[in-house]
């Protein structure tokens, strides 16, 4: 099969994989350490993209002003970000799994030659565990995550520090993700964004971007082969 791009960028939590039970037992574990009204995985859906200290302050920023309280400091924000990613790192996959059908997605991408890198807003060594444990076969150009220093979605920063680290021309490159930022981030870097239905933001087709609501819908629009045989019906 003939791959449309030569480039794909992949978000990680809710674009290849369900993270999100994991992220919502190691948030309310450091809010049960405090005493603190505890989420439902649903609402957490709507808290994860944008960095776990982000997901941190957000789960401690309802739990108070369900309590009454006022909105948390920055101290009380890092206490419990630090028990957070403690209880996080040593539960990371007891539920997180690949989305149905993405890791043959994978398989055949790489075998038809095309070069692949993982862009998350989730910390470094979570996205690196997760990728090598996964898809320990895929040969990622680049697995970006956030770490100190360096800017988080959707600076095009990103795209163009994985352009760089791929040879791969912005015209070439396309980014997948479940969510505004992603699609912002492939913007702001001049690359394509192709949008799932399946991850944690309520996603649609638009004007800006493609719109993948399977698995199966995706492989279509990064297959040029798939495409041409659509065209021809």
């Amino acid at each position: 099969m003939e791959a449309k791009y030569k480039l794909i960028i992949w978000d990680l939590d809710g674009t290849l994989i369900d993270t999100v039970e994991d992220l919502a037992a190691a948030v309310n574990h450091a809010l049960e350490l405090r005493s603190l009204p505890l989420h439902s995985v649903s609402e957490y859906r709507g808290m994860v993209g944008h960095g776990v200290r982000n997901l941190v302050k957000q789960a401690l920023e309802a739990s108070l002003e369900a309590k009454g309280a006022e909105a948390p400091d920055d101290s009380l924000i890092d206490a419990a970000l630090s028990d957070f990613k403690a209880y996080y790192t040593s539960h990371i996959d007891v539920h997180s799994r690949p989305y149905p059908g993405i890791q043959a997605l994978l398989g055949n991408l790489d075998a038809a030659g095309v070069k692949m890198a993982v862009a998350s807003n989730k910390f470094q060594t979570g996205t690196e565990f997760l990728i090598r444990e996964f898809f320990p076969e895929i040969p990622f150009v680049a697995i970006l995550g956030n770490l100190e220093g360096y800017p988080l979605k959707p600076d095009p920063e990103i795209v163009a520090e994985v352009l760089r680290a791929s040879g791969v021309n912005a015209g070439d490159a396309v980014m997948v993700g479940d969510s505004g930022t992603d699609m912002r981030t492939a913007a702001n870097g001049g690359i394509a964004g192709i949008a799932v239905g399946w991850g944690y933001r309520p996603m649609s087709a638009t004007p800006e971007y493609r719109f993948a609501g399977s698995v199966t819908d995706l492989r279509k629009l990064l297959f040029a082969q798939d495409e041409k045989h659509n065209h021809s019906n």
